[in-house]
């Protein structure tokens, strides 16, 4: 079906490069491109660049949400932007298309689900033709393509989560999540609250052992004991934190003494870890079991563990690991005709000449879905079939990078640090013209976690070794100091840290 879209062309003077997302990999390429050879357009829901090291801070006050965001916009910005998301890419003519977010009120919190989950194949194409006539949908062409669009929070399907749960992936979330946990406080502080809805409201769950969960809970912690058990003295003995994970032991990524060491420090200061325990469920209400029915608006949440049963919360912050974006899934499958300059053949698979008629379909990881590239961040192909030496091939000028992506032959985690180093060297090797000449290797920079009262852990790589209690925290904090992007918040961050080490945190609701 063709559909009245209005068409962005390129300019004439400079390829155009279009990057979907504004992420750890899309705002690190759009700003390194060089601007005399390229015009970069940025295409994102959201209009700023959310720093996510920092989002555990922000949730509890440790800093303002400010320091956590970079606009995308600016004095200095050298590239365009266009406030949508991509609905569909059209890679024989090389447009991408694009519905706008302008209004969109979920852009800065964690994507769960498709935005037109509970629509048909056919109720979605009506619409994009009357949204295409209102002006809200459109065709952006490129030259280059670069797909940065990330992954969305993994809940397995758990019954509640999406809907329920609190999630910590971006801006918007850290608002809900403080919002949240200083509403418990304050209904907890009620004279007419009883005991056994405080006991309720002030037991915090975290699901997930990864480094965002367990950063989480330690902030939590923090601002528990070093703020709330000034202003609420009376309510901190009803108060508890407990941490879930399917795994042996949370912090993976870590060596084991570093995990043990973080457990061990979690449990010296009353954080409970729950290893090897499986969530069923997150509702709205009291367990069934309590005396306390109340549904009002002070109410708890119930969650239910399959080793424990069910449990009042006041709060649950899910933290799982990822799922596959809705568009890598649905608009990057099929590729049914392609001109012949877009393909480039490999030499693994079986041997077809260049001008045979295949239809080709972009590989995916068996497992989590992503995007296959080759060691250039390119988008792999092969050829639609059961055969096993099944043509391959790349797609010129289309390259994906980020957490929607995983390179051919690697292991390399969904970090930010993977992200950043492949978009630095995408980023280097467009302004040289000289990406056949190298191929993308990551450098193990290190991984770091906050766990509470001044302590970190740091893993190096390369031969670094690992570091851990206050001398990691300096590591820890120096390093998301220098990594922050503009000076304006390379100066907020420490000030805040130094006001609220002076005065505390601000517990203001809003």
């Amino acid at each position: 079906m063709q559909h009245p879209l209005k068409l962005m062309r390129c300019r004439k003077d400079r390829e155009r490069v279009v990057i979907l997302g504004s992420g750890w990999a899309g705002y690190t390429i759009a700003r390194q491109l060089d601007p005399k050879k390229f015009q970069a357009v940025v295409v994102s829901p959201r209009s700023y660049f959310a720093f996510t090291p920092l989002l555990a801070s922000t949730a509890v006050g440790t800093l303002e949400f400010r320091t956590a965001l970079e606009p995308i916009r600016g004095r200095r910005t050298k590239f365009e932007y266009f406030q949508g998301w991509a609905d569909g890419v059209d890679f024989k003519n090389k447009t991408v298309a694009i519905e706008e977010a302008v209004d969109d009120p979920t852009q800065s919190l964690a994507p769960t689900r498709e935005r037109h989950a509970n629509k048909t194949k056919h109720e979605r194409e009506v619409e994009k033709v009357r949204e295409a006539k209102k002006g809200t949908l459109f065709n952006l062409s490129y030259d280059k393509l670069v797909i940065t669009v990330g992954c969305y929070s993994q809940t397995f399907n758990t019954p509640g989560v999406r809907e329920n749960a609190y999630f910590l992936k971006d801006v918007g979330d850290a608002r809900r999540i403080r919002n949240r946990l200083l509403a418990c406080f304050e209904a907890a502080a009620l004279p007419t609250t009883s005991d056994e809805m405080r006991q309720n409201l002030l037991n915090f769950a975290i699901v997930g052992g990864g480094p965002t969960g367990i950063e989480f809970s330690a902030e939590l912690h923090d601002i528990i004991q070093e703020d709330l058990a000034r202003i609420y003295p009376e309510l901190i003995p009803f108060h508890h934190i407990t941490v879930y994970d399917v795994a042996d032991k949370v912090l993976p990524m870590f060596d084991e003494k570093l995990a043990k060491y973080a457990m061990d420090t979690f449990r010296r200061e009353g954080i409970s870890i729950r290893t090897k325990h499986h969530v069923e469920g997150l509702r709205i209400g009291p367990p069934e079991h309590s005396a306390e029915k109340d549904l009002g608006e002070h109410t708890c949440y119930t969650l239910k563990v399959k080793e424990e049963g069910e449990i009042g919360v006041g709060m649950v912050v899910w933290s799982t690991g990822l799922m596959n974006n809705p568009f890598v899934a649905k608009s990057m499958a099929n590729v049914p005709d392609l001109p012949r300059a877009s393909v480039k053949l490999l030499e693994s698979g079986s041997k077809i000449d260049g001008s045979s008629s295949v239809s080709w379909t972009i590989q995916k990881d068996p497992k989590s879905g992503s995007v296959i590239t080759d060691n250039r961040l390119r988008v792999k192909l092969e050829a639609r079939g059961d055969a096993k030496d099944k043509p391959q091939a790349i797609l010129n000028d289309v390259y994906a990078l980020g957490d929607c992506a995983i390179l051919d032959g690697t292991v390399y985690p969904a970090t930010a640090q993977v992200a950043s180093q492949k978009a630095d060297w995408l980023a280097k090797r467009l302004n040289r013209n000289d990406i056949e000449q190298t191929r993308f290797e990551w450098k193990n920079l290190g991984v770091m976690a906050y766990i509470g009262n001044w302590n970190a852990l740091f893993q190096g790589g390369g031969g670094v070794g690992n570091i851990s209690g206050r001398a990691a925290w300096v590591i820890w904090r120096g390093a998301y100091l220098t990594k922050s992007v503009s000076w304006r918040n390379k100066i907020l961050i420490p000030t805040y840290w130094f006001i609220n080490w002076i005065f505390g945190r601000d517990i203001s609701r809003f």
